[in-house]
């Protein structure tokens, strides 16, 4: 198994963990990323896919590949500080292990290692 398999793993048994409240709180942060990003077409989308593997609790719910593929070193770096502040300031669990497993996947993109 590769790392990225193993990140892709951690981050669906993450998905699988959420609870309800977790999803709920998963989505607001979405939906604060999406609004930050400006109208920045990859971030937006980044957001999306993400809502939408939170919402149906499982990874591989959007077409298209993984959006942080097509992303520059800036938009990852940006993505990364705010994953990390997440991880380390949301009181719930279930979502700090999620923020966890996002950070995985956009160290695996190229972005800044957490």
């Amino acid at each position: 198994m590769t790392e990225s398999d193993h990140h892709s793993a951690y981050l669906a048994q993450s998905l699988a963990a959420l609870t309800t409240e977790g999803r709920a709180r998963v989505d607001e942060l979405l939906g604060q990323l999406a609004q930050a990003a400006g109208g920045r077409e990859r971030l937006v989308r980044f957001a999306a896919v993400r809502e939408a593997e939170a919402d149906a609790g499982r990874m591989g719910v959007a077409a298209g590949g993984e959006p942080a593929e097509a992303m520059t070193a800036q938009e990852l770096e940006a993505l990364t500080a705010g994953f990390m502040a997440i991880r380390d300031q949301e009181p719930l669990d279930d979502v700090t292990q999620w923020a966890n497993a996002v950070l995985a996947l956009l160290a695996d993109e190229g972005g800044p290692h957490s």
